[in-house]
């Protein structure tokens, strides 16, 4: 389910963020960096936030893969 990104407090928003790119662990640039970028995508429509139910997760893809 898409969740508009604008909806969420913008601290909820950051958080949902920093959790996402910190992830997976693996990314060695700084976190900071990679939630800007990740908030510059949200705000230009290059990304959305989905919420899956089952897993109870929020991701954020591309607008290309979320059409998929």
């Amino acid at each position: 389910m898409q969740i508009p990104h604008q909806e969420l407090e913008p601290s909820i928003l950051r958080k949902v963020v920093a959790e996402f790119v910190t992830r997976d662990g693996t990314d060695i640039s700084s976190v900071e960096a990679r939630i800007e970028a990740v908030l510059k995508q949200l705000e230009k429509g290059r990304a959305e936030l989905h919420y899956d139910a089952d897993s109870k997760t929020c991701n954020i893809l591309s607008r290309d893969r979320a059409s998929d």
